[in-house]
């Protein structure tokens, strides 16, 4: 191909618009990057090519060819060299985008080379020497080299093993790291005056990242805002004590604009975080504590740079950092202290009145006080804190801010409104509490205050009609943010400055105007007004207030808490917590009752409901009340409409969840099968409808409903005898609506996915609740019911064509089905030999449409789709384990691609899935040893299935081997004791294959290292014998852990 070709083709692979034509560009020029051959071509067309696509694919096709291959050490050497020069004479005139293609190339080369020559070590003497030159280009191509060397460093790489990543960097973090911030600070010193900006702009790009450097291996979470403290090593400590050093990102943030100034800030927050030991004593770490409140004293005073939004959410970060390193004790014995707490007193409370412009900042500030205010207990000596004088004002500005955001209108993205989010709502409410227990009275009375008019206005309002309900949707707006705010004062109980007693009289204060109000929202006009967005919010709020409240005062802790319950009977009159209760589950009553269009609230109700009904104490009481008493008796749709609803129809799991809690406390089989009534009409309805009409919609979702009711029920079945009420009561007299519901509506996932989550959970033994009597049939019956299920629902499904949606419409059921039938497997309920030996072909039908549903689905898609790989991976495991024979029974290539399947899993990220298949792979190798190696049984059918298949596929056991091999030597693996199982069983089953893989192993290692490689080999099976018995396996495993650990030391 001619070089002007060349360049054609990387015209139209990076700037086409035409898809084809671009696809077409990159299949032609592929073999650059996959074929090591064509090295020499990519050098050929830097050195002789000016355009800068062409440049482009040979820099990127360089890349993956260091990335992707073990290149000859003296080839990455000459190309690192090239690469330097190249960028030394023709770096300052190539596009921006090639120059920084090539020092990636760069960097990686020498990263991937760092332990294998010290010359690599070398890039920074040689960034060094572009530094030195005096054309701004090059001194820009120095910065950019030492801030890409930074990020390859600090990043994993494909192509590297993570523990090979982390000891690379921590090499370079020992040898270089601090060589480069130095450099960093002498360039940022040097282009103080300098007008080029983009200079700047790197040098201070460069600090940055130094100071970001994951200097212990922690893995931190970039996309996160918060960090721990940064551990900056102990030979920094000169550069960082000396106070230039500070200084010189405080003046960058004076002199410069966004987004320059943001990022001197964010070098400026990660100083603020260097933990504490760095500093040599207590002295100079306050020097330095004071250095840093001095230069946000002069920032809060002048306000400079402050009007940008980024620039003021990292400075918020900032003063956020106090909290974080320093203790009060500390901050109150600098000098200047009164000054600087007046000053972020006064930012704090202007943030709050700028609550639409600073709403995700306010959350560091709040944090900070909030910490202040928890350390006052432990504050020693005479130094004033000054919080008494600033905290009250600060809680008082935060809920007149919260007020004030209602009044001036939602934001049109309802997710930005922290009462639709609650995480949002979350952030700005978690320290909140903090301050209002700080000065608990002075705040209680102002929320008391702040309420008492709204909650009068609401009151009157239920009586009143009127056209326009806005105010009214204010209103809601605004007595919901006091409910959370009160809610989330009751979740903590850290109070400082006052006694328990007084604490819980001041709780009962606030809680006792939330009760007022829940006894009016449900009246007059109010109950016209559950469609209204508003009128969800409040009563969500109500309901978080419930959840708090009940775990501070309901239950067990109520015992704890007569000042609150007396003072409450003073003011609402509820003297105990069993009327307490009788309130939140008159007002989960109500809300059932009349949302039948809010997911939102049905949900979280109920999740308050199933809260109650599974605590021991609120449980038992719950049963005292009547309105309890009503729900359990009565939950049909005439009393409880959002079971009708659509959109809600999920929820009826959880409804019926909690009943199922309410019922089987009781121990009465009367007070189950009365209870049950309800259902068994609509199962009676049911069964019967005639064939000709149960394809209607009506049919549809009653029996969609039944389902998801039943699923809810048995959920509750946590002991034999609870379960035992609910398989007597559906088995045999209900289990035949299952099968025409699946038979008729197999191609409705709507109906089917239900039906089987239902089945799934029903044939689930936990806490072996599917434990039957010793003569008892149960355990066979309800598997036939399983097997009939499964090959009707899989020979119907797999006749349906393929719709766009596959997942929905097939592979979802099909996963749920290998669930079913794994549980029912792994159940140890039933004795699966007898099928066979009465000529009962439920088993073989059940796993013969199960393993056609597995193989209708392309290996792909199977590790494509995350439920389904877990379901499929865990339905091998099982057979494997207890059906093996079943699978040797298959045809080889059948069997080929179940096997090939495993060693795919193996390979996964997933390590509860690489487990799993080692064990399949385990139990597939020891059957061969047991019955073939060591000739105990070879002429059983399934043994010589087995040697047939292996004979066909001699290289099955020496591939999955390798694999094992390769993963846990040159991969990170956390179930290193489960792959381990089965090499053992790998090895011993054929000698060869070992000596054959130690060798394959040994060749592509370098030749100085084969000696001590090959000694490695020999420990690994020292003391090792020919057999798989529990303390063989045990002293192989501990073996491999010594032989993984010094294989991979160099």
């Amino acid at each position: 191909m001619e070089l002007a070709q060349l360049e054609a083709l990387c015209e139209r692979l990076y700037n086409s618009q035409d898809s084809v034509e671009r696809a077409h560009a990159e299949n032609t020029l592929k073999c650059f990057s996959m074929n090591t051959d064509y090295i020499s071509q990519c050098q050929y067309i830097l050195d002789h090519s000016f355009t800068p696509y062409a440049l482009m694919l040979a820099s990127s096709s360089l890349l993956k060819q260091v990335t992707q291959h073990t290149l000859a050490l003296n080839l990455r050497l000459d190309i690192w060299g090239y690469l330097i020069n190249y960028l030394a004479t023709r770096g300052p005139e190539l596009q921006p985008f090639v120059t920084a293609s090539l020092i990636q190339l760069l960097c990686r080369l020498t990263k991937f080379g760092w332990f294998d020559d010290d010359r690599f070590h070398d890039l920074v003497k040689e960034s060094m020497n572009f530094l030195s030159q005096a054309t701004p280009g090059h001194y820009a191509i120095g910065l950019k080299i030492l801030n890409q060397f930074i990020s390859e460093m600090n990043q994993a790489n494909a192509g590297l093993p993570a523990t090979n990543h982390r000891r690379v960097a921590c090499s370079f973090r020992d040898q270089s790291l601090f060589q480069i911030f130095q450099i960093s600070l002498t360039s940022l010193s040097q282009l103080k005056t300098d007008a080029i900006s983009q200079l700047q702009e790197l040098a201070l790009s460069l600090s940055l990242k130094c100071l970001s450097f994951d200097f212990v291996g922690t893995s931190v979470d970039e996309s996160s805002d918060e960090f721990g403290t940064v551990q900056i090593p102990t030979p920094w400590k000169t550069v960082l004590e000396d106070s230039s050093t500070l200084q010189i990102f405080f003046d960058y943030y004076a002199i410069s604009k966004p987004p320059l100034s943001k990022e001197a800030l964010e070098c400026l927050v990660r100083l603020a975080s260097v933990r504490r030991s760095l500093f040599t004593n207590d002295a100079s770490r306050s020097i330095f504590l004071a250095h840093l409140m001095t230069g946000t004293k002069v920032i809060l005073q002048t306000g400079q740079g402050l009007a940008d939004h980024d620039n003021y959410h990292e400075f918020c970060r900032l003063l956020g950092r106090f909290r974080v390193n320093y203790q009060l004790s500390e901050l109150v014995n600098v000098e200047g202290y009164s000054d600087w707490i007046r000053l972020v007193a006064e930012f704090t409370l202007k943030s709050l009145q700028s609550w639409q412009w600073a709403s995700n900042s306010v959350y560091y500030l709040l944090g900070l006080w909030s910490r202040l205010v928890s350390s006052v207990p432990y504050l020693k000596g005479d130094a004033p804190s000054l919080l008494d004088e600033f905290v009250p004002k600060i809680t008082e500005s935060f809920i007149t801010s919260r007020f004030n955001s209602v009044q001036a209108g939602l934001p049109d993205d309802l997710s930005d409104n922290p009462l639709d989010n609650a995480e949002l709502l979350q952030d700005q409410l978690d320290c909140f509490p903090y301050l209002c227990r700080f000065q608990y009275e002075s705040s209680s009375l102002f929320i008391i205050n702040i309420m008492e008019p709204v909650l009068q206005m609401y009151t009157e309002r239920a009586r009143v009609q009127v056209s326009d309900n806005s105010d009214l949707a204010v209103n809601e707006d605004k007595l919901a943010w006091i409910v959370h705010i009160i809610a989330a004062i009751l979740k903590i109980k850290q109070c400082t400055g006052c006694s328990v007693e007084s604490q819980e009289v001041l709780d009962a204060e606030i809680s006792a105007r939330v009760l007022r109000l829940i006894n009016v929202t449900d009246s007059g006009i109010h109950s016209q007004r559950y469609g209204e967005i508003s009128k969800q919010r409040l009563d969500r709020a109500i309901l978080t207030f419930f959840q708090h409240f009940r775990k501070s005062y309901v239950g067990d802790q109520a015992i704890h808490s007569s000042k609150l319950y007396a003072r409450l009977s003073e003011l609402v009159g509820l003297h105990d917590h069993l009327l307490l209760l009788n309130v939140i589950i008159g007002k989960i009553a109500t809300n059932l009752k009349c949302y039948t269009e809010s997911e939102e609230v049905i949900d979280h109700t109920l999740s308050l409901f199933l809260e109650l009904a599974s605590g021991y104490m609120t449980g038992k009481l719950l049963l005292k009340l009547d309105t309890v008493k009503f729900i359990v008796a009565n939950h049909t749709r005439e009393h409880f409409p959002f079971l009708e609803a659509k959109r809600c129809s999920r929820s009826r799991t959880t409804f019926y969840y909690t009943i199922g809690w309410l019922i089987f406390m009781e121990d009465s089989t009367v007070k189950f099968k009365s209870s049950m009534d309800p259902l068994q009409q609509v199962f009676l309805n049911l069964e019967s409808t005639p064939d000709s009409v149960f394809r209607t919609e009506f049919i549809k979702h009653a029996l969609i409903g039944l389902m998801r009711d039943l699923r809810g029920i048995a959920m509750a079945t946590n002991s034999r005898r609870t379960y035992g009420l609910l398989f007597d009561w559906l088995y045999p007299a209900h289990m035949p609506l299952l099968l025409k519901g699946i038979s008729h509506w197999t191609d409705s996932p709507e109906v089917t996915t239900p039906l089987l989550k239902f089945m799934a959970e029903f044939v689930l033994n936990k806490a072996q609740r599917l434990t039957f009597d010793s003569s008892s049939p149960n355990g066979i019956l309800i598997f036939r019911e399983i097997s009939k299920l499964i090959v009707t629902y899989g020979s119907r499904v797999l006749s349906l064509p393929n719709a766009a949606d596959i997942y929905t419409y097939k592979y979802k059921g099909i996963w749920i089905c290998l669930t079913i039938l794994s549980r029912a497997l792994a159940g140890n309920y039933v004795n699966f030999g007898v099928f066979e030996l009465y000529g009962d072909r439920a088993l073989s039908d059940a796993l013969d449409a199960a393993l056609k549903m597995t193989l209708s689905i392309p290996l792909s898609d199977i590790l494509a789709y995350r439920k389904l790989t877990r379901a499929y991976f865990a339905f091998m495991e099982v057979l494997f384990n207890s059906h093996i024979v079943f699978i040797l029974n298959l045809d080889t290539n059948t069997f080929m691609h179940i096997v090939g399947s495993l060693e795919s899993g193996l390979k996964g990220l997933d390590t509860s899935i690489s487990s799993q298949c080692a064990s399949a792979v385990d139990n597939l190798a020891a059957f061969y040893f047991n019955n073939i190696t060591m000739g105990e049984a070879p002429n059983l059918p399934a043994s010589i299935n087995l040697a047939r298949h292996i004979a066909e596929c001699p290289n099955l056991f020496p591939e999955i081997l390798k694999t094992l091999f390769e993963i846990i030597l040159f991969e990170d693996c956390g179930n290193q004791w489960s792959l381990s199982r089965p090499m053992l069983s790998l090895i011993l089953v054929s000698e060869q294959i070992f000596s054959d893989l130690k060798a394959g192993i040994l060749s592509v290692q370098p030749m100085d290292q084969h000696q001590r490689l090959s000694l490695c080999f020999d420990k690994l099976m020292a003391d090792v014998t020919r057999s798989l018995d529990s303390k063989n396996r045990d002293r192989f495993t501990q073996n491999l852990t010594i032989f993984r650990h010094e294989f991979r030391a160099k």
